[in-house]
C-alpha cells in the first residue's frame, strides 16, 4: 500500500474577494496550507479558515509569500536573505499565535507562489526560510518541491521535509516546475494529470515537458483549491488512489 498527503492551498480570500472553494475542499484533504495575509488572505480569514480545518479534523500549515497583495505573490522580487527570514517569521508568528488561541498545532511551511519557486534554485534564500521555521518551532515539517534546494535546506537546519509535488503543472528536466507563462505549463487534462501523479507516487518518475524521464519524490499532492473544476479534480483523484491502493493519509 503506498501513502501519501493530499494539500491545498486555502484561505486566499479577503474583504470583500472570495477566491476560492475551501469548504467543499477542506473535507477531502489531509493538510491545509493557509495563507498569512501576504500575497492573499487576512485576519479574519485566516481565523475562519484554522476552525474549518480543526473542525474537519485536517492538519494545518503555514503559507507564507512575498508581500505582493496585487500580484497574488507569483511576482519575483529582488530580496533579501534577511528579508525573506523576517517575512516567513513573521508570517508563521501570525498564523501560529491564530492556531495556538484556536487549540490547533501548526504543522507545516509551504511557502507560497513565486516565493517558493525562487527558493526551490537558490540555496541562500531556501536556508534563510528554514532559520526562520527552526527559529520558531523546530518541529515544524518544510513542505518544498521534491528535489529542490528548499529540501536540502531544511535537512542542513535539522527540520522534517515533506516533499511535494504537483498534479496539474509540468516539470522542466531540473525538476523545477514550468513557468506559467509557457505554453504547457499546466497540465489541462485531468486523466493525464492524475495518472502523472500515480506514477510519481508509484515509480518515482515523471516526464518532463522536454520529454525526458526525470526522478521525482512523493510525500504529498498539492491540488489547487481555486480552479473552475478544483472540487470535481479532487474527488476524481482521491477515487483514483483508491483504486490504485495508494491511501491518503496525513504526513
Amino acid at each position: 500500500m503506498y501513502q501519501i498527503d493530499l494539500n491545498s492551498d486555502l484561505g486566499e480570500s479577503f474583504g470583500h474577494y472570495t477566491i476560492g472553494n475551501d469548504d467543499k475542499i477542506i473535507p477531502l484533504i489531509t493538510s491545509a496550507n493557509v495563507a498569512c495575509g501576504y500575497h492573499a488572505s487576512d485576519p479574519v480569514v485566516m481565523m475562519e479558515t484554522i476552525q474549518r480545518v480543526k473542525e474537519a479534523g485536517i492538519a494545518v500549515g503555514a503559507h507564507p509569500g512575498l508581500p505582493d497583495l496585487m500580484g497574488f505573490g507569483r511576482r519575483s522580487m529582488a530580496i533579501s536573505n534577511e528579508e525573506a527570514k523576517a517575512y516567513t517569521l513573521y508570517q508563521i508568528s501570525a498564523i501560529g499565535g491564530m492556531c495556538k488561541a484556536a487549540g490547533v498545532k501548526l504543522q507545516h511551511v509551504k511557502p507560497h507562489g513565486a516565493l517558493y519557486n525562487m527558493a526551490a534554485k537558490d540555496y541562500d534564500l531556501s536556508k534563510a526560510i528554514c532559520e526562520a521555521i527552526y527559529e520558531y518551532d523546530k518541529d515544524l515539517i518544510v513542505m518544498g518541491l521534491s528535489g529542490s534546494e528548499m529540501i536540502k535546506a531544511a535537512k542542513d537546519c535539522g527540520l522534517k521535509s515533506a516533499s511535494e509535488v504537483f498534479a496539474d503543472r509540468a516539470y522542466e528536466e531540473d525538476g523545477t516546475l514550468v513557468n506559467r507563462r509557457k505554453p504547457g505549463a499546466m497540465i489541462e487534462d485531468e486523466d493525464e494529470a492524475i495518472n502523472r501523479v500515480i506514477r510519481m507516487i508509484k515509480e518515482g518518475k515523471v516526464t518532463s515537458i522536454t520529454g525526458k524521464d526525470i526522478d521525482i519524490k512523493a510525500d504529498s499532492v498539492c491540488v489547487h483549491g481555486d480552479g473552475e473544476k478544483a472540487l470535481l479534480f479532487v474527488e476524481k483523484i482521491r477515487k483514483t488512489f483508491v483504486e490504485n491502493e495508494i491511501e491518503i493519509c496525513h504526513l
